[in-house]
């Protein structure tokens, strides 16, 4: 591709980039903390591209200025003779771009979650909870304090967690959430299982909040034999999918 051709991929590229970043796209593919980079990054591609693009016709205006000189006419000649056109089945490149600004791909989901083992971590420590009732805990929080803290300082409180459901080979149902470090292609899935008064039919990757107390039922991971800790469930109501359905919780 020719100079031209490239500030316009660029362009295209950085103009992607914002579009992703301001309409909170970008969070199908990174953690909510790099928005500004990836806004940064999206401005200085466009300023690349324009500058490009100026430079390109700047020179283009000398080299005419220098073709309408007689001693130069021919040389300048024999040079554009031997310039070749670039393929036109290179702006097939673009192609991708598009599908990012159009189309935005759905957040990992049951699938991945129940083929992958469970990420749950030791947590750094256990502050207390909040007052009020019920406690609102993201399910990273729950999970780690429920399988390695043993329901330290849980209790007998009671606890709202959302997340989506997966269920395994036998249909016994899990809430999940995908917990980030950087981005979607490091997403791990942290889940907890359901017990108590769970809704009687369940949709894989349908979310859901959940009010219930701890209870010590755990089992392992079949995937990674990780502890996957149980909540005992008291209410549960179907959800709408949140605005970024990654947690990222677990690495702060």
């Amino acid at each position: 591709m020719n100079r031209q051709a490239q500030s316009a991929v660029m362009f295209v590229v950085g103009g992607a980039l914002l579009h992703a970043g301001l309409t909170g796209q970008y969070l199908r593919y990174v953690k909510a903390g790099l928005q500004p980079l990836l806004l940064a990054a999206g401005v200085v591609l466009m300023v690349a591209a324009l500058a490009t693009v100026w430079y390109e016709w700047r020179q283009g205006r000398v080299a005419r200025a220098a073709a309408s000189a007689p001693e130069e006419g021919h040389a300048q000649e024999s040079e554009h003779g031997h310039r070749h056109r670039e393929p036109r089945i290179s702006w097939l490149l673009v192609l991708p771009l598009f599908a990012l600004i159009l189309v935005a791909p759905p957040a990992l989901g049951s699938y991945s979650a129940m083929r992958t083992g469970t990420a749950i971590q030791p947590p750094f420590g256990y502050p207390a909870l909040p007052k009020g009732s019920p406690v609102r805990l993201n399910l990273v929080d729950y999970a780690g304090r429920a399988a390695y803290g043993h329901g330290r300082g849980l209790g007998a409180r009671q606890v709202e967690i959302t997340g989506f459901v997966a269920l395994d080979h036998s249909g016994a149902p899990y809430l999940v959430r995908m917990a980030l470090s950087c981005c979607a292609a490091d997403a791990q899935p942290v889940k907890i299982g359901l017990a108590g008064r769970t809704p009687p039919v369940l949709q894989p990757d349908s979310w859901l909040t959940v009010v219930g107390t701890y209870t010590a039922k755990r089992v392992k991971d079949p995937v990674n034999g990780g502890i996957i800790p149980f909540i005992e469930v008291t209410q549960a109501k179907p959800v709408p999918e949140p605005k970024d359905p990654y947690d990222e919780s677990w690495n702060t």
